[in-house]
């Protein structure tokens, strides 16, 4: 029996910390452009390096379990409407990557490991995402020097992943492989597990992504979700 794994694309094959913050700094220089004046790359980089230090007695866990208090009061302060925001980001994060991909790309980077085990891989391999199906392909082409062919691609727009999973088991050349489903985030292992039509998924929670201890820890107590780290991942593959 063969394997098909079916991969999340951000914190589990790519680390897009980078290119998040910085077009988080250029969507704050759009919606506030009088704090920005004078403001240029170095200056930027320094700001992004900032947005990564967690400031004098605050934890990284004391801001998540609080997050859903403080955010309602910082968005208040600023007087700023969440849609306006998230439309502001999207827009200037659209921008950069129709304008300048060369750029974009590089403010990305594949976790450790990850280019080989793709290159390499015995299993059949399925992206499924939320970014945008071209991009992920150009990043695994340009960065990672891997082409996964674009039916494998499951991108924005093609609907939940637990209906992109339904999809692969049901797949005629897929029929009796062994199904694995690598996440980083807890909240989407969760849904697949609400779909007994998903039982037969084996499903990992990646401790390199983007997830907590508390998380991780959650993850550790539920019997159908395995902790896999980056090292084990590289190898499963293979």
């Amino acid at each position: 029996m063969g394997d098909l794994y079916a991969l999340d694309f951000d914190g589990v094959l790519c680390d897009s910390c980078g290119e998040s913050s910085l077009s988080a700094v250029k969507a704050a220089e759009v919606r506030w452009p009088g704090l920005f004046h004078g403001v240029d790359s170095a200056m930027q980089d320094w700001i992004v390096e900032q947005m990564h230090i967690v400031a004098d007695g605050l934890t990284i866990d004391g801001i998540l379990e609080k997050w859903s208090k403080l955010k309602p009061v910082i968005m208040e302060e600023w007087d700023e409407e969440r849609d306006v925001l998230i439309d502001i980001f999207g827009k200037v994060r659209d921008d950069w990557m129709e304008n300048d991909l060369t750029t974009w790309i590089g403010a990305n980077r594949f976790y450790p490991g990850v280019p080989d085990a793709l290159k390499f891989a015995s299993s059949r391999i399925y992206i499924v995402t939320t970014k945008q199906s071209r991009f992920a392909d150009a990043l695994l082409r340009e960065l990672a020097g891997v082409v996964i062919p674009p039916e494998r691609i499951f991108g924005l727009g093609t609907g939940p992943k637990v209906e992109v999973l339904k999809q692969l088991q049901r797949k005629p050349e897929n029929l009796g492989l062994k199904l694995h489903f690598v996440e980083d985030r807890l909240a989407t292992l969760k849904n697949v597990i609400k779909e007994s039509e998903l039982d037969g998924w084996n499903l990992y929670l990646g401790d390199w992504g983007y997830n907590t201890r508390k998380e991780r820890e959650e993850a550790a107590a539920i019997p159908r979700i395995h902790l896999l780290q980056l090292s084990d991942f590289s190898k499963k593959l293979k």
